[in-house]
C-alpha cells in the first residue's frame, strides 16, 4: 500500500516492488490523485495496480469509467478499480459535491460504471437512467472503443454492515478498512459480505476480499517496536472516526473512540495513541521477526483475505528503498509473489 507520489517516484516504487516480489500495489488517494499514480506505476512495471480507493462522488461515472478503461488497457487487465464514498466532510467541504445518501448513491455509481463499460465495448447503447446520474450520449468519436482486456473489476470500500452487504451484492470485491480485528472480520465483514452475495445468487468465493494489515516486522525488538508505534498512532487516528467506534465496542472497549476524540480536540497525538494499549493493539497489528511474521499473517487472515496488503511497506520504501526486499519476502512467503 502506498499513497500517491510524485510520478517519477511512483515509477521507481513500482519497479522496486516488482523486483522485491510483490504481486501488486494498492494506491490510496489523499493529496495526490490515485489514477495518475496508477498510470505511472503501470508504465514502469508489470505489476497489479489497484486504487484502494479512489474517491467516487466528485467524479462523474463517465470520468471514472474512462480512466479505468485506459488503465485496464495499459496493464493488460492487471488494474482493479477500487472506489469509495469517503466521508461527508471531505465530499461536501473539500470537493464541493453531494454526499447523501451515500449507500444508494454508491449502488447507482457501480451500475453506471457497468453500463458505460458495456457501451465502450459496443455491446449496448449507453442508457443509464438513474436518480443521481442520467447518461445517454456516447457518439463513436467520444468512446475509447473495445480493449483486449476484460472490463476493470469494480471493488468498493466498506466498513459498516450496510455497505459490506452492498459490496457482497454488486461489487467484484471489497476493500476492508485497515482498522480490522479478527472479531470484526468474523462478526461483521464475512457475515455481511455473505448476506449480500446471497442476494445476488453468489457466494463469498465470487468476491475479492482485499485486507490491509498493520505489520510490525523486525530483526530486533527495537525495530519491531518502531513499526508497532506507527501502527498504534494509525489505529488511534482511524479509531477517532465515530462511525468506526463499534469496532472497539466489539472487543469490549466501549468508549475508546470518545476518549481518543477528547485528545484529538486539543491536538494531543500522543494522548490519542495512548488510548490504544498493547493488548488492544494486538487486535490490529501482527508483530514478529522477519522469518515468522508471514506465518502469523497467514494464520490471522486464512479464510478471510484473498489479498493481504502490507500497510506500511510503502512507508518503509520511502525511508529506505533497499528495505523493500525484506517486506517483499513477506509477500513471497504468503504466496503473493509474482
Amino acid at each position: 500500500m502506498t499513497a500517491g507520489l510524485p510520478l517519477r517516484q511512483m515509477q521507481q516504487l513500482a519497479r522496486d516492488a516488482s523486483d522485491a516480489g510483490f504481486s501488486g500495489l494498492v494506491i490510496t488517494e489523499a493529496g495526490r490523485t490515485a489514477y495518475l499514480s496508477c498510470a505511472a506505476a503501470a508504465l514502469a512495471a508489470d505489476i497489479d495496480v489497484l486504487t484502494g480507493i479512489a474517491v467516487a462522488f466528485p467524479r462523474s461515472p463517465m470520468v471514472t469509467a474512462t480512466v479505468a478503461w485506459e488503465l485496464a488497457d495499459v496493464t493488460a487487465g492487471r488494474f482493479r478499480l477500487g472506489v469509495g464514498t469517503q466521508v461527508r466532510a471531505h465530499i461536501e467541504r473539500r470537493y464541493g459535491t453531494e454526499f447523501d445518501p451515500p449507500g444508494p448513491r454508491m449502488r447507482e455509481y457501480v451500475a453506471a460504471l457497468r453500463a458505460i463499460f458495456a457501451a465502450f465495448r459496443g455491446e449496448d447503447d449507453l442508457d443509464h437512467d438513474g436518480k443521481f446520474w442520467k447518461l445517454s450520449l456516447l457518439p463513436p468519436m467520444w468512446s475509447p472503443g473495445p480493449i483486449d482486456a476484460a472490463d476493470p473489476p469494480v471493488d468498493i470500500a466498506a466498513v459498516n454492515p450496510w455497505m459490506l452487504r452492498l459490496a457482497g451484492e454488486i461489487a467484484d470485491g471489497v476493500h476492508v478498512h485497515p482498522l480490522n480485528s479478527p472479531t470484526y472480520l468474523s462478526e461483521t465483514v464475512l457475515p455481511n459480505l455473505r448476506a449480500g452475495a446471497t442476494l445476488a445468487g453468489r457466494t463469498l468465493a465470487d468476491l475479492e476480499v482485499i485486507v490491509p494489515a498493520f505489520v510490525a516486522p523486525g530483526a530486533t525488538p527495537e525495530e519491531r517496536d518502531e513499526w508497532r508505534e506507527m501502527a498504534r498512532v494509525q489505529v488511534a487516528f482511524y479509531g477517532s472516526t465515530p462511525n468506526y467506534a463499534f469496532i472497539f465496542d466489539q472487543l469490549g472497549r466501549d468508549g475508546t473512540t470518545a476518549r481518543i476524540r477528547e485528545h484529538q480536540k486539543v491536538g494531543d497525538i500522543a494522548g490519542m495513541a495512548a488510548q490504544i494499549d498493547d493488548e488492544l493493539l494486538e487486535q490490529f497489528c501482527v508483530t514478529g521477526d522477519w522469518p515468522t511474521v508471514a506465518d502469523r499473517l497467514g494464520e490471522r487472515y486464512q479464510g478471510v483475505a484473498t489479498r493481504i496488503v502490507l500497510y506500511a511497506a510503502g512507508m518503509a520504501w520511502a525511508r529506505d528503498p533497499a528495505s523493500l526486499v525484506r517486506w517483499g519476502g513477506i509477500a513471497r512467503a504468503l504466496g503473493g509473489a509474482r
